[in-house]
C-alpha cells in the first residue's frame, strides 16, 4: 500500500461499536431488478457479490417499507416473507468482508407500486405531467412510521449490521422537511422545527426497534440533502408565495444539530460534488461538506460522497475531517476500485465504461437501462 493511501484503510469504529474495516463506503444506488413482488433476485445478489469485497461498508439500494411506498424493480422490507432474501443478501455482502447497510425508504410523491400516491401536501412534483399526490392523514403518517421500525426489525433478523433512513433525493422523508413539498399547517409542517417532526419520529422508532431487537451493534444512519433551489410560485399565488423557497443551509444546520443528538451511528450527506460551496449565503468558498464537518462532526461522523474518482480525491476529502467515504459511480464502473487503491494500483482503475462491460461488471440490465437513460451522468466510451 502507498504510504498517501493508508488514511483510507484504516479501522473505523461506529458509535454503535461496530467497526469498519476501512473508510471506503458504497453509496446506495438504485439497480431497479428486484423481484416483482420485491423480494431479493439472483441478479441483484450477483450484483452486490462482485462489489463487496473491498470497501468497509455496502449500502444497499433503497428499500420500501410499505407497498404504496416503492418502486417497480426496488426491494421490498415491508413483510416476514423478505425476510429469507434479505438475509440472502447480507450474507453475501458479509461474507466477502464488508458491513451490509440496508438503506429504508418510502418514496411519498415520487411514485407507487399501488396507484396510491401520497405526500405531505397535495403538490406535484415540479416536472411536466407530475401526478398529484394525496396528503397523507395523520393515521397514516404514523403507521409509515411503525413501518419503519419494522422494517429495521426485519433487517436486523436477516443478518444486516444497520440499516440508513433515507431522507435525501425528494423521497417521503425528505418531502416532509422540504418547504417546496410540506404545505400542512398541523404538527408536521409549517415552520423548521414542525417540518423536521416526521423525520425526527422515524429516526426515535428505528433506534426504539434496534434497542428493542438486536443483541449486536448494529449501525443507524440517516442521508439527507444539505439543500434545495428556490422554486417560482403560481401567478395566482399570493404575493407570499410567489417564490416558494427550498431547504436552505442555515435549515439543514439547525436539522444536524436535532440529529447529532439523536444517538445515530452516521450522517451521510448527498452531494454530486464533495468540494460544492452552497448555493446562497455568505459562506465564501467552503464547502457544504465543510460547513456540516465543522458544525457536527465532533458529534456525529459524517459520510461524504460526490464526485470522487480517483484515489487522489478521496484523500482530499478525508484529510478534511470527513471521517467515511461513499463511491456511487466509481463502484460500478470499477468494483474492485478499493482494492487497487489499497494495493498502489491506482493506474489500474477503469474510469468509463462501454457497451461490453454490463455483464463482465454483473450490472442488471434494468439498471443499465437507467444509466443509458440519464445523459453524462456515466461517462460512457464515444460520448
Amino acid at each position: 500500500m502507498k504510504s498517501t493511501a493508508q488514511s483510507l484503510f484504516q479501522p473505523y469504529e461506529l458509535p454503535s461499536g461496530l467497526t469498519l474495516a476501512n473508510r471506503i463506503v458504497m453509496a446506495p444506488m438504485t439497480h431497479l431488478s428486484s423481484q416483482a413482488d420485491g423480494t431479493v433476485s439472483d441478479t441483484e445478489i450477483a450484483y452486490y457479490a462482485r462489489r463487496s469485497e473491498g470497501p468497509g461498508m455496502i449500502i444497499t439500494a433503497a428499500t420500501w417499507v410499505l407497498p404504496n411506498g416503492g418502486m417497480p424493480g426496488a426491494p421490498g422490507a415491508d413483510d416476514d416473507n423478505k425476510i429469507p432474501g434479505l438475509r440472502r443478501l447480507a450474507a453475501t455482502i458479509r461474507e466477502r468482508g464488508a458491513k451490509a447497510i440496508l438503506q429504508l425508504f418510502h418514496t411519498g410523491r415520487q411514485g407507487t407500486r399501488t396507484g396510491d400516491l401520497v405526500a405531505p401536501s397535495a403538490v406535484p412534483e415540479a416536472r411536466e405531467g407530475a401526478a398529484v399526490p394525496r396528503a397523507l392523514e395523520e393515521g397514516e403518517i404514523a403507521a409509515i412510521v411503525r413501518a419503519f421500525g419494522e422494517a429495521a426489525r426485519r433487517a436486523i433478523a436477516a443478518g444486516f449490521d444497520g440499516v440508513e433512513i433515507h431522507g435525501a433525493n425528494g423521497n417521503l422523508t425528505h418531502q416532509f422537511f422540504s418547504p417546496l413539498s410540506n404545505r400542512r399547517r398541523d404538527r408536521f409542517g409549517g415552520d423548521l422545527e414542525r417540518r423536521m417532526t416526521f423525520s425526527l419520529a422515524v429516526v426515535d422508532e428505528v433506534l426504539r426497534a434496534v434497542r428493542e431487537h438486536a443483541d449486536q451493534p448494529f449501525a443507524v444512519g440517516y442521508r439527507l440533502s444539505p439543500e434545495e433551489r428556490d422554486m417560482p410560485g403560481n401567478a395566482a399565488d399570493s404575493p407570499e408565495q410567489q417564490e416558494i423557497p427550498g431547504i436552505t443551509m442555515e435549515d439543514t444546520l439547525e436539522f444536524v444539530d436535532v440529529l447529532a443528538s439523536r444517538g445515530l451511528d452516521y450522517l451521510h450527506i448527498s452531494l454530486t460534488d464533495f468540494r460544492n460551496p452552497p448555493r446562497r449565503g455568505s459562506w465564501g468558498s467552503k464547502s457544504r461538506l465543510a460547513i456540516l464537518q465543522e458544525r457536527v462532526g465532533h458529534r456525529v461522523p459524517l459520510v461524504g460522497v460526490g464526485a470522487v474518482h480517483t484515489a487522489e480525491d478521496a484523500l482530499d476529502a478525508i484529510e478534511s475531517g470527513i471521517p467515511l467515504l461513499a463511491l456511487g459511480r466509481e463502484m460500478l464502473m470499477e468494483p474492485d476500485w478499493a482494492n487497487k487503491v489499497r494495493d498502489g494500483r491506482s493506474a489500474e482503475i477503469r474510469t468509463t465504461l462501454s457497451a461490453s462491460d454490463r455483464e463482465r461488471l454483473f450490472i442488471p440490465e434494468p439498471m443499465w437501462q437507467l444509466l443509458l437513460s440519464i445523459p453524462g451522468w456515466m461517462p460512457f466510451e464515444g460520448q
